[in-house]
C-alpha cells in the first residue's frame, strides 16, 4: 500500500528567472494558491497524507506557507474574517508533513534517495511540485490505483507528439495491457523525434519501490568513483526495468507544466477561466480581445 508521498523542491527554477530569483517556482501562484498547495491537495485527495518535502535553505517560503499561524488567525477573527482565518487554518492542517534538507550529488534521483532512507522499505509516490493536472479522478490516485494493481513501480504518461520527445523520458514499451496501463522494458531519455521508442511521455510522477531505490544506491556508489556523475530517478526506473516489471499509466486528464515561462502563463491562464467565481468575467473579456 502506498502511504507517503515525496515532492522534491531544491531544484533552481532556473528556466523561470528572474521571476524564481527570490520566489521558489514551486509558490508560484496558479489560481488562488501556490503550484505546491495544488500538488499536496492532489495527494490528500487521493489517500496520501504522509509527506516528506526534499528542500534547500532557498525554500523557506514553502514551509512559512504550510505552518500554522495562529497570530493571523486571530488578527482576522477580531476583525470578522471568519472565512479567511479559516482558510489559514485549513492550509496549516492539510498534511503531515516533514522537511528534509537534499544532500547529495546533482540529479533528481537525489532527494528520492534522500527521503527513501528515512521512509524505509516500502513503496512511496514521487510527484513534483511544477505540474498541475485537471482530472476527475487525481493523477496520484490513478497512479495508486495502477500500483495496488500490479505491486511494481508506476509512471505517470501522457500522449506527446513525436516533435516534442527531446523535452522527455520516453518509455519503451513492451506490452500495452488497456485502461492506458503499459509494460515497459526501460526509458529513452530525451530522443531525437526519430528514436523515440513510443509517443508517451514520462511526466513527473512515480511510484517506486525498494528495488528502484537499490538502483539509485548503485548509481550513487558509482557517483562516488566518478564526481561529475549525476543520478536520475529514470536512469533508476530503466535500469530497473531491464530484469524487473515496470508499468506506465497514461494518466486521464489534463496536464500543465509550470516549469517555463509560456507553460507556467499558459497553465494560469487555463486555471483562472475554469475559476467559478472570476472564469465568466475573464471568458467575456478573453473574448473581446482583452478590452476594459
Amino acid at each position: 500500500m502506498v502511504r507517503r508521498a515525496v515532492i522534491p523542491v531544491a531544484g533552481l527554477g532556473s528556466r523561470l528567472l528572474p521571476l524564481t530569483r527570490a520566489l521558489p517556482k514551486e509558490m508560484l501562484p496558479i489560481g488562488d494558491k501556490p503550484v505546491i498547495e495544488h500538488t499536496i491537495r492532489e495527494l490528500v485527495d487521493s489517500g496520501i497524507d504522509d509527506i516528506i518535502i526534499v528542500t534547500s535553505g532557498r525554500k523557506s517560503l514553502i514551509q512559512q506557507h504550510f505552518a500554522p499561524d495562529p497570530d493571523l488567525e486571530l488578527q482576522l477573527r477580531a476583525t470578522g474574517k471568519h472565512d479567511l482565518a479559516d482558510a489559514v487554518g485549513e492550509v496549516s492542517s492539510l498534511a503531515h508533513i516533514t522537511y528534509l534538507h537534499q544532500n547529495g550529488p546533482y540529479g533528481n534521483g537525489t532527494p528520492v534517495l534522500n527521503a527513501a532512507r528515512v521512509i524505509g522499505d516500502e513503496p512511496f509516490m514521487v510527484l513534483w511540485a511544477d505540474d498541475v493536472f485537471v482530472a476527475e479522478v487525481p493523477r496520484a490516485r490513478q497512479l495508486k490505483a495502477a500500483y495496488e494493481a500490479t505491486r511494481a513501480p508506476v509512471l505517470a504518461l501522457m500522449p506527446m507528439e513525436l516533435e516534442d520527445a527531446s523535452r522527455y523520458g520516453v518509455p519503451i514499451v513492451k506490452e500495452d495491457l488497456g485502461d492506458g496501463r503499459l509494460l515497459i522494458s526501460g526509458l529513452v531519455e530525451k530522443p531525437a523525434p526519430d528514436e523515440a521508442p513510443s509517443r508517451y511521455a514520462a511526466i513527473g510522477g512515480y511510484v517506486v519501490t525498494p528495488g528502484v531505490i537499490d538502483e539509485l544506491e548503485a548509481r550513487t556508489r558509482a557517483w562516488h568513483r566518478h564526481p561529475k556523475g549525476e543520478i536520475y530517478l529514470t536512469g533508476a526506473l530503466h535500469d530497473h526495468a531491464r530484469t524487473h516489471p515496470v508499468y506506465g499509466q497514461v494518466i486521464d486528464g489534463t496536464w500543465w507544466d509550470t516549469g517555463s515561462p509560456l507553460n507556467y502563463l499558459k497553465a494560469q491562464f487555463a486555471a483562472a477561466l475554469a475559476h467559478p467565481a472570476y472564469g465568466p468575467e475573464l471568458r467575456a473579456l478573453a473574448q473581446d480581445g482583452g478590452a476594459p
